[in-house]
């Protein structure tokens, strides 16, 4: 098979990933739906996801389709010839440009939504599942997260491929990757919105009620009695699938590009060196995302089985484990076929693919490695949690201190794990001896995308496992909302807490993709930087001086930018969290009813008001993370933009991991302890209604909008103010 051929795989694996997440859509919504009462709780559910994604995504288009005519108009005015990086400048480049934000926009918004709505129908079929089996709850919550990971994933792969191909890619390869760059942008943008509303309403209605009802009324999580229960079990899946499949929607698309810019630089090397199929270094990412598609499409269809005695975990373990090996071996095929050098070896007279291979091999082992990182810190089977609830014992202050101290340790095994991978691919790629007419080694570079590349084949499985989690956590709330029997109630507490390691360690995942996507899309900006630069004759930029004392002070503010924009989701959830808590006190006061069932809360009041208070207090955190690199660029040029970029991407990722690993350890050491692994001095449990259960739910209620609104918004943050200044580096140079 040649390059070529190899290229209609593209298409090919994106709509066998369509067909797939169809037929598993087919399977989930023909399974038996429980109960009338169960089936009443998920349709409420369901009315208040549809209602708050419906008034949600009408603001985000708004704000996304002003954003498309000011960046139409701004390229319009900018890209003249002297800085434009393709033949197409001007008014027809700033109305691409504006029409690819569009595209990236719209087809994000689609995967949120898509992913929102499978889960709604998946959690009460689960719930009727936990009433038989395990396995078969777990095979319908994993297949109903795995609908929204495959759409996900192949809408971006088939996104950037489309409008590559409408923007002449086939016949002008070089120039099309800068063209679709505002696709990245279009898909960060919403993602942000989507992350931030979706985050501060999940976790306002989750510590809201957690504190009134647990800890004050001293009901049991998921109480029907709980006026705010509902719209705790809708924030799961607006915030858990439709925000995680907007975040990673983006980043599949915004990652894809930039290793694509940065092929274009091996794709003139290669030109004039007249290796085979030069075009084949800009199509690789997509083609080997394809591989990745196809290898968790075999995995889900034919491993996600298991026994009644084993760990849940286990059974989703041995599907990632299979998706990892089959997309190695798709990966040796790919760099094997398209990185062709004709006669020239890399050191040691070894072919050029085979270092890109081992490269993009990193790129698979730092998945794996984030995904036990992950587990060891967020697990109940292991120290850190375990340590969380041990402090419990002695009240909320030493649970809080612990927790911050896991949340602050897991910074160094993510970062030297980062520093490694980061450190080995571009080491492997330099050993490729790909090297410019004028002595530069680019192979380094492209190590680490290639790397990116590698690590972006596994993500429809790791988003099928997140989304797993809110549909176990909505079947729980199911089960206890309806009173279905304590068998079915065990396994989705099972299934619950098996969930929240799986959100975990899928934003463990994020963070790693970013940071090594952001090294590559800071790459890809200096190549478009510097692509200005020979247009303009001018000598190139090759480093970035932090003696500068404009980098300096854009790398401080770009760390501010970090601890302000989650100071104002943090302080989002609080606000927001306050309504509902006045709202749930309310009425537990004026209708005592509630206690005794005779009275039904108004779970709608407490929706609309989550609803309405978390997209109102979306929109200053969102407007901050877009304004400031734009503003920064503006009066400090661009040279101080590639140090905002460096040192925002290290601030953001360390902090992100502190809030996803510490909110994670602290909710898992609450289910530790409801679960009765925590016993005293004398070997007695410590469970449910205890000192030290109530000072884990307070942990837990300070964790929450880390993990779920301040830590993923990070990730998007990180990916955001790449994509923005990738557009718009011709304002930073004039």
């Amino acid at each position: 098979m040649d390059a070529s051929a190899l290229q209609l795989i593209i298409p090919i694996a994106g709509l066998a990933a369509v067909l797939f997440a169809l037929y598993l859509a087919r399977d989930v919504l023909s399974r038996d739906q429980g109960t009338q009462a169960m089936q009443d709780v998920a349709g409420t559910i369901l009315e208040g996801a549809i209602a708050f994604i419906r008034r949600q995504y009408q603001t985000i288009a708004l704000l996304a389709l002003v954003a498309s005519v000011i960046l139409g108009v701004v390229i319009g005015l900018l890209e003249t010839k002297d800085v434009a990086d393709t033949d197409i400048f001007g008014l027809e480049l700033g109305i691409r440009t504006g029409v690819a934000f569009l595209v990236g926009a719209a087809c994000s918004m689609a995967s949120g939504i898509i992913g929102m709505y499978i889960s709604v129908k998946a959690n009460v079929r689960t719930a009727a599942a936990a009433r038989r089996s395990l396995v078969e709850a777990v095979q319908v919550a994993m297949r109903g997260g795995a609908v929204s990971g495959f759409l996900v994933v192949a809408l971006s792969l088939l996104g950037v491929w489309a409008i590559f191909a409408l923007y002449g890619g086939f016949e002008h390869p070089a120039q099309a990757p800068f063209l679709i760059v505002g696709f990245g942008f279009g898909a960060s943008f919403v993602a942000l919105f989507a992350q931030l509303g979706g985050g501060i309403y999940t976790k306002a209605a989750d510590v809201g009620s957690d504190l009134v009802g647990k800890v004050e009324a001293g009901i049991p999580e998921d109480d029907p009695r709980n006026a705010g229960v509902i719209a705790d079990l809708v924030g799961d899946n607006v915030g858990d699938c439709a925000g995680r499949g907007a975040d990673l929607f983006e980043s599949t698309a915004a990652e894809n590009i930039g290793a694509m810019i940065l092929g274009v630089g091996v794709y003139a090397i290669a030109t004039a060196a007249g290796w085979p199929n030069p075009a084949a270094w800009i199509f690789f990412p997509l083609v080997v995302r394809s591989f990745g598609l196809i290898a968790t499409i075999i995995a889900v269809a034919f491993f996600i089985r298991g026994r009644e005695d084993e760990d849940p975990m286990s059974i989703l373990n041995r599907g990632y484990w299979v998706t990892t090996i089959l997309s190695a071996l798709g990966l040796a095929l790919v760099t094997a076929t398209m990185m062709q050098t004709g006669a020239q070896n890399g050191a040691g007279g070894l072919p050029a693919w085979v270092y890109f291979f081992f490269a993009g091999l990193v790129g698979l082992a730092t998945s794996i490695a984030f995904v036990y990182i992950t587990q060891y810190y967020t697990s109940g089977a292991w120290r850190p949690v375990k340590e969380i609830a041990q402090a419990s014992k002695t009240g909320p202050a030493t649970n809080i201190i612990s927790g911050v101290a896991v949340g602050f340790e897991t910074t160094f095994v993510t970062a030297v794990t980062i520093g490694i991978a980061l450190f080995v691919s571009h080491w492997l790629g330099g050993q490729a001896g790909i090297v410019t007419a004028d002595g530069r080694n680019v192979g380094g570079i492209f190590g680490t995308a290639v790397a990116t590349m590698g690590m972006l084949m596994t993500t429809a499985y790791i988003l099928a496992m997140d989304t797993f989690g809110p549909i176990t956590d909505n079947a729980g709330g199911i089960a206890e909302f309806s009173r279905s029997e304590k068998g079915a109630r065990e396994i989705t507490d099972r299934l619950d807490a098996v969930g929240n390691t799986t959100k975990a360690l899928t934003k463990g995942y994020a963070i790693a993709s970013a940071s090594l996507a952001a090294f590559l899309l800071f790459s890809a900006y200096i190549d478009k930087i510097n692509l200005i630069f020979t247009r303009q004759a001018k000598p190139l930029m090759e480093a970035v001086d932090l003696a500068n004392v404009n980098v300096f002070i854009a790398a401080l503010i770009a760390a501010m930018l970090v601890y302000l924009f989650s100071s104002l989701a943090i302080r989002a959830v609080g606000t927001t969290a306050q309504s509902i808590i006045v709202e749930v006190r309310r009425q537990f006061r004026e209708m005592p009813g509630i206690m005794d069932y005779s009275q039904r809360p108004d779970y709608a009041r407490v929706v609309d008001i989550t609803t309405s208070a978390a997209l109102r207090q979306m929109v200053l955190p969102g407007l901050v993370a877009v304004g400031t690199p734009i503003v920064v660029g503006l009066l400090l040029g661009y040279q101080a933009v590639a140090g905002f970029l460096m040192v925002g991407t290290i601030a953001g990722v360390l902090l992100a991991t502190v809030l996803n690993n510490g909110g994670g350890a602290w909710d898992n050491a609450k289910k530790y302890i409801e679960s009765g692994h925590l016993t005293d001095a004398e070997g007695n449990v410590i469970g449910k209604k205890t000192d030290a259960h109530a000072a884990a739910v307070v942990g837990d209620t300070v964790g929450d909008p880390f993990k779920d609104t301040a830590g993923p918004s990070l990730h998007v943050l990180v990916k955001l103010i790449a994509t923005i200044t990738l557009v718009l580096a011709p304002l930073f140079v004039r």
